[in-house]
């Protein structure tokens, strides 16, 4: 079976069962193979997962060597609104075939991504059907609140991280995220790095999997 979308596969070691899938969102201008590098920390302790990191269904506008979610050349909320809900059809797309192939439900299944790829799994997370296991969202924000509360069908539980120096997304979407999520009964837990920029640095890496680990009972 050939997804709709490019992506890197970390598969178990040789005869490890899939259990669980985390799918792994890359930021603007990045691609599959960046935001992979995480399962080399994450790998060993979380055996039964399957790692899958799409490419971005469009090249990216300023970086042509990566991919986007959405475009940024525009700065038209209304046009970044509508660019994202079409990544987020490819996206539910993409996550329908990953269950099919791997016989998983969604309970099985942790969304994650960085910046654009955070914003991407927050939207998921709230639009879906039904629950996922959990989001873990590095330095993103909501794209829309409006638009958002009016189409939230699910309340999967979410963990957001963020870095204190982070010129690229201000770490105050952080707190805007955590008041919008609770204000609409999602359970979230948040972590703030010190002293960090729009990167995901150990601390980050390590507090996730964590969650990750917790929320799969591994």
């Amino acid at each position: 079976m050939t997804f709709c979308l490019s992506t890197t596969i970390v598969n178990p070691e040789k005869d490890i069962p899939i259990k669980y899938a985390v799918i792994l969102l890359h930021g603007y201008g990045g691609d599959g193979k960046d935001i992979s590098m995480l399962t080399l920390n994450w790998k060993r302790f979380l055996p039964n997962a399957i790692f899958l990191c799409p490419n971005g269904h469009e090249k990216c506008e300023i970086n042509p060597g990566g991919y986007q979610w959405f475009d940024l050349t525009k700065d038209d909320p209304e046009y970044i609104l509508e660019q994202s809900k079409k990544a987020e059809t490819k996206l539910h797309e993409f996550i329908e075939e990953i269950k099919e192939k791997y016989n998983l439900e969604n309970s099985q299944i942790c969304l994650s991504g960085f910046s654009q790829g955070c914003m991407m799994s927050i939207n998921l997370g709230l639009t879906s059907n039904e629950n996922y296991n959990c989001v873990v969202g590095f330095s993103g924000k909501i794209i829309n609140q409006d638009d958002l509360k009016k189409r939230k069908k699910s309340l999967t539980k979410m963990f957001l991280i963020h870095g204190d120096k982070d010129a690229v997304v201000s770490p105050t979407h952080l707190l805007e995220a955590k008041d919008f999520l609770i204000r609409n009964n999602v359970e979230v837990e948040t972590k703030m790095i010190e002293n960090c920029e729009h990167h995901i640095p150990i601390e980050a890496s390590s507090a996730a999997l964590n969650y990750i680990k917790n929320s799969f009972n591994i």
